[in-house]
């Protein structure tokens, strides 16, 4: 009994020391993310991790365009972003009103993009529009399910399939990946923004955490099917793109924005009490974590600690981020999910208890 807590006590240290290693950047290979120079499309781009994520770019030098519905808050938004330019004199900024649910829409955003870009087709994309609109899954309209599946799933969808069409099968010869300093041509990169939702599922969720769940297995499938491209390279026929499309996923947690205020005026009690612990971050911080783990290039990340456990956990058959600390996390939480699991579903079982379905 001895020796076994001991060896986990040495093995919990060891875990912890890795895991510090690599917050501290000390597997960090060469940046797998560079953007100066380089054209980047941010879809629900005028308010919150949207603003955050152009924000940042800006700062390091990407050409930056961003999409939403509200043309005042693009206006707005497109301000804040433009100050920040690392290069004024050369760097461009361009905003396109677009409803993203319509998959008609994300074709255009790609063909102005283009247009607008002499030509070139951006060289990232990144869908980040989503909406929450928690609930119990029983009181949710049909209405206010399909919307949520729309905005938080098939927005995505549709820009992905957009977007890798026109990497895939440019309509002019002339367009080509932006060109490293040694003649290099970078990866394309497609960003998705899902949430630590599709990780574990949350009472008064269950009109959200669907559709984000939904992108992570998106995420896996495409980035399967783009090795048949980029194998393609190699063949005779040489049908295969001409640099390599990475995909990438976010699961940013709780984001401190207007959005998640208005959220808590609809949440039910019980999903208040379920996350009264999460780590909370603002639109700066999470755009830094998010540039920060395609800087090391991750292909699932997660903004703070909390999500980090919490996707080890849920990996499954996904590419790991570094195998020696995902392998050691995985381990650790899938010991305290057996705590942590039974803990969650006694608050949910309590609350019922104490008020009901519905506190008076």
């Amino acid at each position: 009994m001895a020796m076994g807590l001991a060896w986990a006590t040495a093995a919990l240290g060891v875990f912890f020391i890795v895991l510090a290693f690599d917050t501290i950047g000390l597997f960090r290979k060469k940046n797998q993310f560079p953007v100066d120079g380089r054209t980047v499309v941010i879809t629900g781009g005028s308010q919150g991790m949207g603003r955050g994520l152009g924000k940042l770019l800006a700062q390091k030098g990407a050409n930056v365009v961003i999409v939403a519905r509200d043309r005042e808050k693009l206006k707005a938004a497109m301000e804040y972003i433009s100050k920040s330019a690392q290069h004024p004199e050369t760097q461009r900024f361009h905003s396109i009103s677009a409803d993203v649910t319509k998959p008609e829409e994300n074709v255009r955003i790609l063909q102005e993009v283009t247009t607008w870009n002499n030509g070139q087709a951006p060289d990232i994309v990144w869908a980040n529009a989503g909406v929450s609109a928690p609930g119990l899954f029983v009181d949710t309209s049909i209405e206010t399910l399909r919307a949520q599946m729309d905005i938080n799933y098939w927005a995505a969808a549709y820009l992905a399939k957009a977007t890798l069409k026109c990497w895939l099968h440019p309509s002019s010869s002339s367009d080509k990946p932006f060109t490293a300093k040694n003649s290099s041509l970078l990866p394309r990169h497609f960003v998705m923004t899902s949430s630590t939702a599709a990780f574990c599922g949350i009472a008064g969720y269950s009109p959200y955490s669907p559709a984000k769940a939904a992108l992570r297995s998106l995420s896996d499938s495409l980035r399967s099917e783009l090795n048949i491209y980029h194998g393609a390279r190699l063949h005779s026929s040489s049908s295969g793109p001409p640099a390599d499309i990475r995909i990438h996923t976010v699961f940013p947690g709780t984001i401190l924005t207007p959005g998640h205020e208005a959220e808590n005026k609809t949440k039910h009690p019980v999903t208040k009490i379920l996350e009264e612990s999460d780590p909370a971050q603002t639109e700066d911080q999470v755009a830094a974590a998010a540039i920060d783990g395609l800087e090391r290039g991750y292909y699932l990340i997660t903004t703070q600690l909390l999500g980090a456990a919490m996707r080890a956990s849920a990996l499954q058959g996904s590419p790991r981020n570094n195998w020696l600390v995902d392998t050691l996390f995985s381990w650790v939480t899938s010991v305290a999910w057996l705590f942590v699991g039974p803990d969650l579903e006694s608050k949910v079982f309590q609350y019922g208890k104490e008020h009901g379905v519905y506190k008076s």
